[in-house]
């Protein structure tokens, strides 16, 4: 079984991410081999917002430790179960949790790797 890598980067607008994708698409089509999974943010500012330091200390938690259910998880990282419950939501929107068939929470990344360069804006550089 491959292993799966999750990579968090910063997309930039919309279009540029669009083009990005489509390239790693065609890719791995051509090539057939697992690239890993992406899962793009238009700003930093969006990253950090979504992905907060208490998401990534449950995914920590999570991750290599099997499914659990959500009370096992507040255990993990010692908070309250309605805490983890909606951190664990927002992960799961984003993709970097699974639910299992028996309705458990999965980590399913061997490795997350953050990926971005800042950058000044466009229009500042033109100066």
């Amino acid at each position: 079984m491959t292993k799966r890598i999750a990579t968090v980067e910063i997309t930039g607008p919309l279009k540029a991410g669009k083009s990005r994708l489509r390239a790693r698409f065609l890719d791995a089509w051509k090539s057939g081999k697992y690239r890993g999974e992406f899962f793009g943010f238009e700003t930093p500012e969006l990253l950090w917002q979504r992905l907060t330091p208490k998401r990534w200390e449950l995914l920590r938690a999570m991750q290599g430790a099997g499914e659990m259910s959500l009370r096992e998880a507040g255990r993990r990282v010692n908070r309250d179960v309605k805490a983890v419950h909606r951190d664990a939501q927002a992960l799961l929107t984003i993709g970097l949790l699974e639910k299992t068939a028996a309705g458990k929470l999965v980590c399913p990344f061997a490795e997350i790797k953050v990926d971005f360069a800042l950058r000044p804006p466009a229009a500042s550089r033109a100066a």
